[in-house]
């Protein structure tokens, strides 16, 4: 079984939601990567999601953004992100892995290479932000055969009729935007998310994990009460920018985990 869809039964066994962790890979460099990695399984992170930086990040706000320029200034390619992954796995690292791609490096790579090299190396599901599922007919077919779990977003705008229509081509997860706009931190988080995480559950029953501002233990707490688990990046980002260790990320990291683990459905 596939690690995304293997964690997702196990909390649903538990009783819990799943706490996800962004971070843009190879920021500052891939050594730190490794650490975080690490660190985050440590503390209870259920799944980790991988950047792989890019010049042209069109759906990242600022702090990505620079996150991203760092990775490629330190010389972080697909395929320096890959051999860490496989790094990670032959030291016994067990957490999921998702990459947070843009369509362009798959292209470039090839499509049937990626998701061999990608499965190869123990990646187990892509994000193809700027992908949409008309044009995903090859890359779906070689992810599913190597076995890893196409992911696709689903925002606050996305009509209900397409709201169906990237339910039948998603698997693993599904990432619902909670805001309209790019990554970034905020201090509110939207009011709109239970009646489209509503609408999303009218059409599948894959997991759904909400994203996008949530940046404290509060929010991660109360937008863990209506999905299935909680992405936060930007927040988590900016601590590496601060020139933070692995360990005091993850000590930042520690206490939003522990809130949607204690989160619990609305009634």
């Amino acid at each position: 079984m596939n690690r995304i869809d293997a964690k997702f039964a196990a909390l649903r066994a538990a009783g819990r939601k799943g706490f996800i962790a962004y971070i843009c890979a190879g920021d500052p460099n891939l050594k730190m990567t490794t650490s975080l990695a690490r660190e985050f399984e440590r503390v209870g992170v259920d799944v980790l999601e991988l950047g792989i930086p890019f010049s042209d990040p069109l759906a990242d706000g600022v702090v990505n953004q620079l996150a991203a320029e760092r990775a490629l200034h330190s010389g972080t390619t697909l395929d320096g992100v890959l051999r860490t992954v496989a790094d990670l796995r032959r030291a016994g690292c067990e957490i999921p892995i998702v990459f947070y791609i843009y369509y362009n490096l798959i292209h470039r790579h090839g499509v049937e290479r990626f998701a061999k090299d990608a499965a190869a190396a123990g990646v187990d599901g892509a994000l193809a932000l700027d992908l949409p599922p008309e044009e995903a007919a090859s890359y779906e077919r070689a992810m599913k055969r190597a076995g890893l779990c196409p992911i696709y977003l689903i925002a606050p705008t996305t009509p209900e009729k397409r709201v169906a229509e990237i339910c039948r081509h998603a698997a693993g997860f599904i990432y619902y935007v909670s805001r309209e706009g790019v990554t970034g931190m905020q201090k509110t988080i939207a009011t709109s998310i239970a009646p489209k995480i509503a609408a999303i559950r009218r059409h599948t029953r894959i997991p759904v994990a909400i994203g996008f501002g949530v940046s404290n233990p509060e929010q991660s707490r109360n937008v863990a009460q209506h999905g299935d688990a909680v992405v936060v990046g930007s927040a988590i980002v900016n601590q590496i920018a601060k020139g933070r260790s692995a360990k005091a990320v993850a000590r930042f990291v520690a206490p939003m985990v522990k809130a949607v683990n204690d989160a619990h459905p609305r009634r």
